[in-house]
């Protein structure tokens, strides 16, 4: 990317909140969104989404001006907070069951007010710019419901098992929702391939269709309750069970040198998965005690299986068979103590986390009759487990009335093993931490800068050897992977536009130590390993503008776009390059009516994202769906009690796409052949039928 393309970027970005506010008039028309109170805290009512007819507590906040919500980041136990979503001022203490799942479950007359305030004057370590408190009070019994099929045109059969449902009410001084939910997804798609020769010519071609079936059905509850004393108490419980079906056929003609073809691909993936999580608080001395809990276990069977049948009578059925079984647990014992003190907010934790992964894989042949035979496969089958010790310090006072600091320090202590095929032991120290600022400017414009040092997750099965049999790749396992550590600087900037709306934008830049990228492993294998360092920076903006102030009452337009640009050494040429696979571009505008005096909405969206090439040692290539999804959408909110949505997405007719050169032998020697795949997905049609209780 070019400097002179980056310059212009930012520099339209970062004047855009400025020039917005300045260049319209502040005396219009306050909007239905306009935030309930106008101070530090932007707060909304329940009455500031009426218009948008919400279920649940994420339908609200997803229409919040401006906010980017941000997910918890997975890593080894709990940690610090990394998410900027908050319901009633707490973090959730779970994994499986994160923040936005459980907003989900309640239901939208719960929710008393949504909070969104700067991390950094919060007594929650970790937390930086905009962060949502959600806060909820149960009354009695209520629910809600949604159930979302669809169908799609091309190679999919109908999705009609895709929704969800929740109770929730309080019993004395307990809180309590449970819920049901089936995130299935049916989705496919078709069309040619062609390889090429090195020379331009063309080897085969190719034709194929493929559809993935899943279901996810998943049961859930969570409780709350407060004692008379102020203590409170948190309980999480969840169970999923895990199944899809994928199948691929297609037909492959023309290559000299192997017999036309028909190839069969089938994966079979099933399992379950449960975690059981609380939290417990209480006065004790001068501060407050909280101490969590969580266990969590995920069973993984996986197999895929795929057959060549040639179209001559005289070459036997060839096939091959990937076979593996992984078991995951992870336990986490966590301590929280915090005061008031030194002019501020203290706070001291510690955390021990377990976590294991043991697997079993296998490698078969096909034995062109009617079996499978077992071959070797190095490294295939191991265990893999790590103690892990955390110890932070954190402390966050207000330097003035409108600047507020925040500080985290401290550190870990790991120890990883592997036992099994090249197993070994290894242990490490590593330092982490948060500083950041808060600077309110003025009524309007508030800031955030952040400089964090954080320790990264490790997947496990990148220690264990693979097989794809479906893109001819393998990974030959590396037990010599270490975690990776980040330094990442940040300034976010927040504008209230007055009736127009709100804007965001954050500019960030990261360094990367111990990087996870493809490396070398012996002669002639490859599987995820560690470089020495990469560097990514970029800026992320999301605006909401009214179109109240012009006269288009009821109509609002949410848009996003960010870019990223990322440095790393690659391992065989030595030369730089992109991370694999990292995000370059990403963009989206959304326009939404909600017609005045009536129970009807529509609107449209067009989203477009763009990430770099993926670099292997014997490929490199970029495998994704777009570039560009656009959808619209008409909506009913009161009919017979329920509000109905009827969407007709992928307008823009988004491909499945992949495009990858594989070399002879590594990527530094001659090409093999170049694959070209232009799959079509067509539209889907869907209709969301969603109510309360």
């Amino acid at each position: 990317m070019h400097l002179k393309r980056w310059r212009g970027a930012l520099l339209c970005a970062a004047l855009l909140p400025l020039s917005i506010s300045q260049a319209l008039a502040q005396d219009a028309a306050a909007p239905p969104d306009k935030p309930a109170v106008e101070n530090a805290a932007r707060t909304y009512t329940p009455d500031d989404f009426t218009r948008f007819a919400p279920n649940n507590a994420l339908d609200m906040l997803e229409q919040v001006p401006g906010f980017v919500i941000r997910t918890q980041v997975v890593e080894r136990g709990l940690g610090q907070a990394t998410g900027n979503v908050l319901i009633n001022g707490q973090r959730i203490s779970a994994k499986s069951n994160d923040v936005l799942s459980q907003l989900g479950r309640i239901p939208a007359n719960n929710v008393v007010r949504i909070e969104i305030v700067d991390g950094a004057t919060l007594d929650i370590p970790g937390l930086s710019g905009q962060v949502a408190n959600v806060v909820t009070k149960a009354a009695g019994i209520s629910g809600q419901w949604e159930w979302r099929p669809d169908i799609r045109r091309d190679f999919t059969n109908p999705q009609l098992t895709r929704g969800n449902v929740s109770v929730s009410g309080a019993a004395g001084r307990m809180d309590w929702t449970v819920g049901f939910t089936n995130n299935a997804n049916h989705s496919g798609a078709g069309g040619p391939t062609v390889i090429y020769n090195a020379d331009g010519t063309v080897r085969e071609n190719r034709n194929d269709e493929w559809t993935g079936e899943s279901d996810n059905p998943t049961l859930s509850t969570q409780l709350a309750w407060t004692t008379e004393q102020g203590s409170k108490g948190n309980f999480n419980g969840r169970y999923q069970r895990v199944i899809f079906d994928y199948v691929e056929e297609g037909i492959r003609v023309g290559d000299p040198t192997v017999p036309d073809r028909f190839r069969t691909v089938l994966e079979d993936e099933g399992g379950y998965n449960w975690e059981l999580g609380g939290d417990y608080e209480f006065k004790l001395g001068p501060g407050r005690l909280k101490l969590i809990g969580l266990d969590r276990y995920t069973h993984d069977p996986l197999v895929d299986t795929v057959y060549d049948d040639y179209l001559d009578a005289a070459t036997p059925t060839d096939g091959a068979r990937f076979r593996r079984i992984g078991n995951e647990t992870e336990r986490i014992a966590r301590s929280e103590y915090r005061w008031k003190g030194f002019g501020g907010d203290l706070q001291v934790s510690g955390e021990y986390a377990f976590n294991k992964l043991e697997s079993a894989s296998t490698l078969s042949l096909f034995d062109g009759i009617d079996d499978f035979i077992i071959v070797p496969l190095p490294n295939g089958t191991a265990t893999v487990q790590e103690d892990r010790y955390e110890l932070m310090t954190s402390y966050g006072r207000a330097l003035t009335q409108d600047l507020q600091l925040q500080v985290n320090l401290g550190g870990e202590y790991s120890r990883l093993e592997q036992v099994g095929a090249g197993g070994l032991t290894r242990t490490f120290r590593r330092p982490k931490g948060l500083v950041s600022f808060a600077w309110k400017q003025s009524e309007n414009t508030d800031w955030n800068f952040k400089l964090e040092r954080r320790v990264g997750q490790l997947n496990f099965y990148d220690f264990i050897a693979s097989v794809n049999l479906t893109n001819d790749q393998a990974n030959a396992g590396n037990p010599d992977l270490v975690p990776p550590q980040t330094w990442e600087l940040s300034v976010e900037a927040n504008r209230k536009l007055g009736a127009w709306g709100t804007t965001t934008l954050r500019v960030y830049g990261q360094r990367i130590d111990d990087i996870v990228d493809t490396i070398p492993i012996g002669l002639d294998g490859e599987s995820p390993g560690n470089l020495e360092e990469a560097t990514l920076y970029g800026f992320e903006w999301k605006g909401t503008i009214n179109l109240d102030p012009i006269g288009w009452k009821g109509a609002k337009i949410d848009a996003t776009w960010q870019m990223e640009h990322s440095s790393v050494q690659d391992p065989l040429t030595f030369e730089d390059r992109p991370i694999s696979n990292n995000l370059a571009e990403l963009a989206s505008i959304a326009l939404r009516h909600d017609i005045p005096n009536t129970d009807w909405a529509w609107g449209g969206a067009i989203d477009y994202s763009y990430y770099e090439l993926d670099y292997r040692l014997t490929e490199v290539g970029r495998q994704w769906e777009g570039p560009i999804w656009g959808n619209l959408f008409v909506e009913r909110k009161n009919l017979l009690g329920m509000t109905i949505r009827l969407q007709a997405s992928n307008l823009g007719d988004a491909m499945s796409m992949w495009d990858r050169t594989v070399y002879v032998d590594r990527r530094t020697g001659p090409i093999d052949f170049h694959e070209m795949r232009n799959r079509t997905i067509g539209p889907i049609y869907s209709i969301t039928f969603s109510g309360k209780f």
